[in-house]
């Protein structure tokens, strides 16, 4: 272990000399007060350490102590419905020992050491184990069963295995290695910077289904993928980010509030344990990690909370668990990123903010895949990343927005105009775009309806050239139009209004099926179709646009599940009877 003193005293950033011994991105402790930092640059036996408290008060001539290890998350039962700051280390506990302001330099273990899990061995003595192979399990809450695996570099006999009620430092197994005993415990270390191993990376063609008929429609994330949300202040970042945690098809949720308003992160707080999760009927956090980084918090412990919440993400998905990651923001981060750089006196990239700034964010969105994990029966895991963005002032040119647009390959671009006529979701489908659907069109065609991707098409097609049409009506006025197009326009309105607009607090509309969505996809194209060809017959315009049906169509998104296909079939055969109507009167 080595130990220096304290030179230099800037914000977050503590300059260090002495340190000959430490390594890049060691932990150390800072002052007598044992602040929590890391080494971010070595010159010769100078260290710079980030640090991750309030650093006021600190002065010249402090210890600092290097803990010889790097920056690492305690892994095991215990993590899921807990609540941790950006250094794992659980509020509640800090609570206890600090009372309702955090102390600087609280010391305590991010899983419970008191606590006894109830483990089932899975292996008897004499298998030949590796890493990643499950030795035993514990049902850590009603709804997840936590693997424990053999650490990373393991690999022999297993010479003893209990069974019954451990704490997560107790030894519940020993390996017989080629370099001697190794004894298991229920938790393990892993550093947060390094991404944990696996056997091999799928393609991403697969859906993450959602529930939001903008998103699984026109602009789906594949499991496994990533994800980007850029928007201005109020055009619902938040809400997409909770609609997504509480009805994505994953087994995990891990919700990183990063630098976010405090009372953003209590609605967080307060709501997921109320909220009952759909599959299983229990509570949201029983399958939920949160990590806490307000914005009055620590500048620099944001940069560490993505690392903390990526890495129990990788952890959970080598159990072979669907893991869905959110990062609410990842501007809030670069912005610590900016204060570092600034502290270290780098030289500066775009507006401020450090050169290495497009490398950083990559090797974050990197670690999302989904994966064969490491182990002789290989489980297939996926992490799915959905990053939020706050450029200031909605303006997406900004250098964080642009180097998180180079490596994600689904864009939501959130937008003021549609949140300002409260159409929300407010995700702009002009300028959104998914990278994934070509590999996912095979998918959905096979595993929903045959003519998906087409019908999808049609969709877009028709709301793209209302665009156009909505450029000359500026112009010239609506009478200028014709018949046809005017449809065209009737058309685009009941795909905005009845489809795309989705109501996040309603029962039902809440979350729609696959099924129902294509059912609502094809009702509105039958009504646009069936009236283009009538209007060819003859049919009068205005009779076609005012047919009662469209009524039906645009509440068929609160019809419940259960009652879908009768519905769609009664909504059909009026469709049908109504355009006869029109055509058999004909009068103008």
């Amino acid at each position: 272990m080595s130990t220096g003193v304290i030179k230099k005293v800037a914000g977050p950033l503590v300059i260090a000399s002495g340190m000959r011994d430490a390594n890049m991105f060691d932990v150390v402790r800072v002052s007598r007060q044992r602040l929590i930092g890391e080494i971010i640059e070595m010159h010769g036996d100078e260290a710079s350490i980030q640090v991750y408290e309030e650093t006021s008060g600190l002065g010249p001539g402090e210890p600092v102590e290097s803990m010889g290890v790097p920056m690492s998350v305690e892994l095991g039962p215990g993590l899921i419905t807990s609540i941790y700051d950006g250094i794992q280390r659980p509020l509640d506990d800090i609570m206890k020992v600090s009372g309702n302001n955090l102390k600087r330099g609280v010391e305590v273990p991010s899983l419970k050491r008191d606590l006894k899990w109830e483990f089932v061995p899975t292996v008897s003595i004499g298998d030949e184990v590796e890493t990643g192979d499950i030795i035993g399990t514990v049902q850590e809450t009603i709804v997840v069963q936590q693997k424990i695996m053999v650490p990373y570099g393991v690999k022999g006999t297993v010479k003893e295995i209990k069974s019954g009620e451990f704490t997560v430092e107790e030894t519940v197994a020993v390996i017989e290695t080629e370099k001697g005993e190794k004894d298991l415990t229920l938790m393990q270390r892993w550093p947060v910077r390094r991404g944990r191993p696996y056997q091999k990376k799928l393609s991403p063609d697969m859906p993450l289904v959602t529930g939001q008929r903008v998103i699984d429609t026109f602009f789906p994330l594949a499991k496994g993928g990533v994800a980007a949300v850029p928007g201005p202040f109020g055009s619902g970042k938040t809400v997409i980010q909770h609609q997504l945690a509480k009805w994505a098809e994953a087994d995990i949720v891990v919700y990183i509030g990063c630098g976010e308003r405090g009372n953003e992160m209590t609605d967080v707080l307060n709501e997921f344990p109320e909220l009952k999760d759909p599959k299983t009927g229990q509570s949201l956090m029983q399958r939920t990690v949160l990590i806490a980084n307000t914005s009055d918090m620590p500048v620099a412990a944001r940069e560490a909370s993505i690392y903390t919440g990526i890495t129990i993400a990788e952890y959970f998905r080598d159990m072979g668990y669907s893991v869905a990651l959110m990062a609410d923001s990842t501007s809030r981060w670069a912005e610590a990123l900016r204060e570092m750089s600034g502290r270290l006196e780098e030289m500066p990239g775009e507006e401020g903010y450090p050169a290495y700034l497009g490398s950083r964010l990559a090797q974050f969105y990197e670690r999302a895949g989904h994966v064969i994990s490491l182990g002789k029966e290989g489980r297939e895991g996926a992490l799915s990343v959905i990053g939020a963005v706050s450029p200031p002032g909605g303006d997406i040119s900004e250098p964080v927005s642009q180097a998180t647009l180079r490596i994600v390959k689904v864009f939501w671009g959130l937008d003021s105009a549609l949140a300002y006529k409260r159409h929300f979701p407010a995700i702009n489908w002009l300028n959104s775009y998914s990278l994934y659907l070509d590999n996912m069109e095979l998918w959905f065609n096979e595993h929903v309806e045959a003519d998906w991707m087409e019908n999808r098409q049609k969709m877009m097609t028709i709301l793209q050239e209302e665009a156009e049409l909505e450029e000359i009506v500026k112009m010239v006025g609506m009478d200028a139009l014709s018949a046809g197009d005017r449809l065209k326009m009737e058309a685009a309105r009941s795909i905005r209004e009845d489809f795309l607009h989705q109501n996040s607090f309603h029962e039902i509309d809440t979350y729609t099926s696959l099924k129902k969505q294509y059912m609502m996809m094809h009702l509105v194209l039958a009504f646009y179709e069936e009236s283009v060809a009538a209007l060819e017959k003859g049919a009068p315009l205005q009779k076609l646009i005012q047919m009662p049906v469209r009524e039906q169509i645009g509440r068929f998104k609160y019809v419940p599940e259960d009652k879908v296909e009768e519905e769609y079939r009664k909504v059909n055969e009026e469709l049908h009877v109504e355009i006869a109507n029109t055509l058999g009167k004909g009068d103008f």
